[in-house]
């Protein structure tokens, strides 16, 4: 018997245009680069029913990306919080690839390219990734970056359609923080930010809309803590655990600032700061000597399993790292 062979009609006729003008807003989601955050993304996106394609730059990335995706929704399953039938849904939304031509259709792309092990990410890579986004997409499709030290306007500024740039920031301290920080730059239309709205409430996040700058408003408010509580620690004022205990439990925090600090990066928080007392000239911003001297040892959180504390290999912390 020969197979059935299934042709899709979508590129016949009248029916693309149709459906494209017909179909619902933030149904297909495009991601370029799947590191941490980049998978946090895909993650959000598809467990809210968008098709989502995100691009490596090789097979084995793809390879080891589908399987931290996995495994991240397996931990899920496990705490109760996901079925075997809801993820085989979710991962059978998510496609791979290795070519931006897969981008057509999407509605959103967002730019997640990974940091170096210095804490930075290449502008002059980023902007030719938003040409090549641009050579692809509908010139309604937005084109966003995710970060909180870019400043959206340059990534913007060699487009054609620059008024459809946006910057993102997702929070990744924690599963319930939910505030999606929509930073908009010189170009940024007001359809782009209401559409960001929506999708923010899409995936279940809170919009917060922020004129550009460095640290946006979240990091802004924590590092000033972070360099109060480096210093109390340098002082000897107090001990790391009573620091911690004192701002959760005071204030109610998730975590304590050194154990948020550690979830965030350690070099990612450095380069910030640093552009943050270039940009403002404030020495609140300019990062406490303990921060520079773990940033210099390589001892940068979770991700090299030290940073303020000890990791083990499922990103719990065992000890207080000894800084001095």
């Amino acid at each position: 018997m020969s197979e059935l062979i299934i042709d899709s009609i979508e590129k016949y006729g009248l029916h693309i245009t149709t459906q494209r003008k017909n179909k619902p807003l933030f149904s297909k989601i495009g991601v370029v680069g799947a590191g941490k955050e980049g998978r946090n993304i895909i993650n959000l996106t598809a467990s809210a029913g968008m098709d989502v394609v995100f691009m490596e730059e090789s097979n084995e990335r793809i390879e080891y990306v589908m399987g931290q995706l996995s495994k991240n929704m397996d931990t899920r399953i496990e705490n109760w919080g996901l079925t075997q039938s809801e993820k085989r849904a979710i991962l059978n939304r998510i496609t791979p690839t290795l070519h931006y031509d897969d981008f057509k259709g999407c509605d959103l792309v967002i730019e997640c390219t990974r940091y170096s092990e210095t804490g930075r990410r290449s502008i002059p890579l980023r902007k030719n990734i938003f040409k090549k986004l641009e050579e692809v997409l509908e010139p309604d499709a937005i084109i966003a970056t995710n970060g909180f030290t870019v400043i959206i306007s340059e990534l913007a500024a060699e487009l054609i359609h620059k008024e459809r740039c946006v910057s993102l920031y997702f929070p990744v301290s924690h599963p319930d923080a939910r505030i999606l920080e929509i930073v908009t730059g010189m170009y940024t239309s007001e359809e782009v930010c209401k559409k960001m709205e929506i999708f923010a409430k899409l995936i279940g996040y809170i919009p917060h809309r922020v004129n550009e700058n460095n640290g946006n408003v979240s990091l802004r408010l924590m590092v000033p803590m972070l360099n109060e509580a480096c210093e109390i620690l340098l002082e000897r004022v107090s001990s790391m655990k009573s620091i911690e205990e004192t701002f959760t439990i005071i204030y109610g925090q998730r975590y304590g600032i050194f154990r948020l600090s550690d979830i965030i990066g350690i070099e990612r928080l450095v380069v910030l700061m640093e552009t943050m007392f270039n940009d403002y000239g404030d020495k609140k911003y300019k990062p406490n000597p303990i921060l520079w001297k773990l940033y210099r040892s390589h001892q940068l959180g979770v991700r090299t399993r030290k940073g303020f504390y000890i990791y083990d290999e499922m990103e719990r912390p065992i000890a207080e790292n000894i800084l001095f």
